[in-house]
């Protein structure tokens, strides 16, 4: 059952998906425990880490006042599974998406809170992070993009970070609308299904582009960083090897059930999708650029369309998500 109702407009719950993270789940916990915006909720779902992860999370529990942090036990499922489990529990207002082995920014959730309450409508907020080592030594900052976001790239790319990621009340109303068919399709990203959604239902989306948190990439990382040539050398690979038609038809079949929930001009979008999801060739690849469909880079985008006019996005392939 859900948590119990947030007693503010301004409160935050804040959602962590945990497994195996005793690494570097402490930081993390003591990074949002130094947010400058007071009022939040922290529901943390593991997955039956067996490293002394849950032990960490009930000893912040301890150390905070009254219900403010609440311990779950996740389906066990993978991290995907467990976030959308974790979107099931959350009380109204807005939500945030928390990875276990970031170190959040002190201002990060009073960024996202100022730019989310300025919008009278669904929002979706995200940011660029500083991509760091193991030991938190900066690398870079994560790409900033220059294409309009919107439903036409959500369809194809991955590109508002969940670790970054904040939903006001209206937008986080929509998702929880959506998790059923989620779940079932077993979709591979818990913030590209977000985007997807958000972008379909019309909502605002923004996209900031100074960091918000540290990044951090260890040996055990989820997801890896993509802007590097052998991620993208990898990730084109992976586009024409047909990896990319299994990823893309369980998120068709996740929006499709909840096509009401979509603007009707994205309604329009996503029924080319499903058309050229059963063509091959030319024809596939007309249907998408009718639908105007993107991705962020020029290179990007002709990959994606090659793809397309090889066949490759009928075929299905491992659940591993490219971005």
């Amino acid at each position: 059952m859900p948590v119990d109702r947030p007693l503010s407009d301004d409160r935050v719950t804040i959602l962590l998906a945990s497994y195996r993270g005793a690494a570097f789940i402490g930081a993390q916990l003591d990074s949002i425990a130094a947010q400058s915006h007071r009022d939040w909720r922290l529901i943390v779902s593991d997955d039956n880490s067996d490293d002394g992860t849950r032990e960490i999370v009930a000893d912040f529990a301890a150390s905070r006042p009254g219900d403010q942090v609440q311990l779950t036990r996740g389906p066990g499922r993978g991290a995907t599974q467990n976030f959308l489990h974790l979107l099931s529990l959350a009380p109204e207002g807005m939500v945030a998406f928390c990875d276990q082995d970031d170190v959040w920014f002190p201002d990060k959730l009073a960024r996202a809170v100022a730019a989310l309450s300025v919008q009278d409508g669904p929002a979706h907020y995200a940011a660029r992070t500083v991509i760091t080592d193991a030991a938190l030594v900066p690398v870079t900052e994560s790409r900033h993009f220059r294409r309009p976001l919107g439903f036409r790239n959500a369809l194809v790319q991955a590109i508002m970070a969940g670790n970054t990621s904040v939903f006001n009340a209206p937008a986080a109303a929509i998702l929880r609308r959506c998790i059923g068919p989620a779940q079932h399709q077993d979709i591979p990203s818990h913030d590209w299904w977000a985007y997807q959604v958000m972008a379909g239902a019309g909502a605002a989306l923004i996209h900031d582009p100074r960091p918000a948190l540290f990044y951090r990439q260890h040996a055990r990382s989820e997801m890896g960083r993509n802007d590097t040539l052998r991620a993208m050398s990898q990730r084109a690979g992976m586009l024409l090897a047909g990896d990319y038609g299994g990823w893309l038809a369980a998120n068709h079949a996740a929006l499709e059930a909840v096509r009401s929930e979509l603007r009707a001009e994205n309604r329009a979008i996503l029924d080319h999708l499903g058309a050229a999801l059963h063509q091959a060739g030319p024809g596939a690849a007309l249907t998408l650029a009718r639908a105007g469909l993107y991705r962020q880079t020029r290179a990007g985008t002709a990959a994606f369309y090659a793809a397309a006019l090889m066949g490759r996005l009928r075929q299905c392939g491992p659940r591993r998500l490219i971005r």
